[in-house]
């Protein structure tokens, strides 16, 4: 009698289970930490940033309106965003004032004394045609991006349409060229004025926004391509384009 034992058939040795690796306890702890922050960090300092706007807009206003008009007198507690409120509303009746007749005239007047002044004038009339070009409806001040070849050929950076040029920098140039803000990372509140011939430029399909969002971030946060799977497939900038070796007019000696 043979009292050797059976060897295990082949389908129980493929039925053992096979120790699969877990990930450690403080690996998956730091994976959760930093989701926690990717959630919380944006909201937090989104919350911080407008509760220090309206604190800072409230003690400068709130002290100047009358004790009857004020919630607070009436009111155990205070009122955040009052002062908000009351300079959003303040500067919607300067704004319907200055659109009738009598406002215009205060305005003329105004801007005529200001005229007159050596050093408040060139402040006064740069903000004010900043702030026209910016908030005017009908302005297409950074409304669209584009790619520049910037600083020299083969290189390209986002750039943003502010306008077309005009006057003597316009007339000194053979071609008619646009002015082109080229935003630096990550603060695109500086950059530099470049003017550019318009078909030299590339017209991107992401919006400013986005555009922003890319600068802001160095390219760590890009948007994706809306372009059709045609439009994908054709590169429109190849390496040998030279698209600012226009010719360079210099201005003239004569008078």
């Amino acid at each position: 009698m043979n009292d050797e034992p059976n060897p295990a058939p082949e389908s129980a040795k493929h039925n053992e289970t096979v120790p699969v690796p877990r990930i450690a306890f403080m690996a998956r702890m730091r994976t959760y930490f930093i989701a926690g922050i990717l959630i919380t960090a944006p909201i937090s300092i989104t919350v911080y940033l407008a509760w220090t706007f309206i604190a800072y807009v409230d003690s400068k206003v709130t002290p100047l309106i009358p004790v009857q008009y004020n919630p607070e007198t009436y009111m155990p507690i205070g009122v955040p965003g009052f002062g908000v409120v009351v300079v959003v509303l303040g500067l919607t009746l300067i704004g319907a004032l200055t659109a009738g007749f009598v406002g215009r005239f205060f305005q003329r007047v105004w801007e005529r004394i200001m005229g007159k002044v050596p050093v408040l004038r060139g402040i006064y009339m740069a903000l004010k045609q900043i702030l026209e070009t910016i908030l005017a409806q009908k302005s297409t001040a950074f409304r669209e991006a584009v790619l520049v070849e910037y600083p020299r050929r083969g290189m390209w950076v986002i750039a943003f349409i502010t306008g077309k040029t005009e006057g003597e920098v316009q007339n000194l140039t053979e071609r008619e060229v646009i002015n082109v803000f080229v935003p630096t990372t990550p603060n695109p509140t500086s950059g530099f004025l470049i003017f550019v011939p318009k078909e030299d430029t590339v017209k991107l399909f992401m919006n400013v926004e986005e555009a922003l969002k890319m600068v802001i971030s160095g390219g760590i946060i890009t948007p994706p391509d809306r372009r059709t799977a045609q439009q994908r497939a054709k590169a429109v900038i190849s390496s040998s384009e030279t698209p600012l070796s226009g010719k360079i007019v210099t201005p003239s000696a004569e008078t």
